[in-house]
């Protein structure tokens, strides 16, 4: 029993306390498959191993047919992970497209699978079961490559527009090109792009549900081990979040000024958005998921689901693990936990998606693994 995920219970007002964990050391509990032991979530889920061998597995995409699309950075690749069989793990690691230049958001959207590579967006044609790329990546729109932050995130909104986030340069700065530290969008064709919002660090994590925008941010770096706290987001059009100007310190509440350009001043975070939500400084939040399969318990429906990375430059590390927040109070809770044991680092959540049989999955770039978890 572990009182982190009993927290994560009660914090979402839930009937049971009871909690397990998924083995410890060379102990694991019984029944626990190999390549899980230490990892710990609520009495009533399990975990397991969907895939592994990848060098940086990074965000995902299911399609119609239930398949799983993988981008793995490291290896310029895109993948197909199937489970026809419907056992719970993949069947094979198809390449569907290779020589890709750090491939990370994946969407599916009117006949195409959109790739967002770290210089631009390209598309394949894709159909549900597709196991390759029938030709080549067709480019769509041009992005600002590298910098300090590398990764893109595409998704699409129920407008059938475009949505593309391009972290900073740097950790804090001001940008002279207004698409790094930015969401932008786009027609479906990478046409008639503009800003649609700003002062986002590193948004990673780029989702829709009921009809609103949803990210995380990573914030910046060297102002101590607590400041600033990680931020969660509703996203409008035009809205403007914050960096490098200020950051939040209370979910809901105006943001504080970060005095490193003496030509601003505190009033420019007067039009900075409030937080939804707030977690442990330098945690890194990247991916997120909205549940909405029909296997977890009533209370987990329309919970967000957020992968946390982990911190790299603080004291005692933070992140390493997987919360829920709540979208409506802005609760936080932890739910899978047990990459991180006494300052020994195991692995590195960075993408949720729902599965097409309800589960979850997680990716993990510290291991090159994908992740299983599911309701007893």
């Amino acid at each position: 029993m572990t009182l982190r995920a009993c927290a994560a219970l009660l914090t979402l007002a839930l009937s049971s306390t009871a909690c397990t964990q998924l083995g410890t050391g060379a102990n694991p509990a019984p029944g626990t498959p190999p390549g899980t032991s230490g990892l710990t979530v609520p009495a009533d889920f399990s975990v397991s191993l969907y895939a592994e061998g990848f060098k940086k597995p990074r965000l995902m995409e299911v399609a119609g047919n239930g398949d799983v699309l993988l981008s793995d950075t490291g290896a310029g690749t895109v993948y197909v992970l199937p489970d026809r069989n419907r056992d719970g793990v993949a069947d094979s690691k198809e390449v569907y497209a290779s020589g890709l230049n750090q491939p990370h958001g994946l969407a599916l959207h009117g006949g195409f699978l959109y790739v967002a590579n770290t210089d631009g967006v390209v598309r394949f044609p894709y159909a549900a079961g597709d196991l390759k790329a029938s030709g080549p990546a067709q480019p769509v729109v041009a992005l600002p490559g590298g910098g300090g932050h590398s990764t893109r995130t595409v998704v699409f909104g129920p407008d059938g527009r475009m949505y593309v986030s391009v972290g900073s340069t740097c950790n804090v700065c001001e940008e002279s090109d207004a698409r790094r530290a930015a969401v932008w969008v786009y027609d479906a064709d990478g046409k008639n792009g503009r800003l649609y919002a700003s002062g986002l660090r590193n948004a990673v994590g780029l989702e829709w549900f009921g009809g609103q925008l949803y990210a995380t941010n990573n914030g910046r770096d060297q102002l101590g081990d607590d400041l600033p706290p990680e931020a969660f987001w509703r996203l409008t059009d035009g809205g403007f979040y914050g960096w490098p100007y200020c950051y939040p310190t209370q979910a809901g509440q105006p943001q504080v000024w970060d005095s490193n350009f003496g030509r601003r001043t505190a009033a420019t975070c007067t039009g900075a958005a409030p937080a939804l939500a707030l977690t442990t400084a330098h945690s890194a939040p990247l991916g997120l998921a909205f549940y909405t399969g029909k296997t977890f318990p009533a209370r987990y429906q329309g919970q967000m689901f957020v992968a946390l990375h982990g911190s790299w430059n603080r004291t005692e590390k933070s992140g390493y693990k997987v919360i829920t927040v709540d979208p409506q109070s802005g609760q936080t809770a932890d739910f899978l936990t047990g990459f991180l044991k006494g300052g020994a680092v195991s692995g590195r959540p960075v993408d949720l998606a729902v599965a097409a049989d309800g589960a979850l999955l997680l990716t993990d770039d510290g291991a090159g693994k994908v992740w299983r978890i599911q309701a007893r």
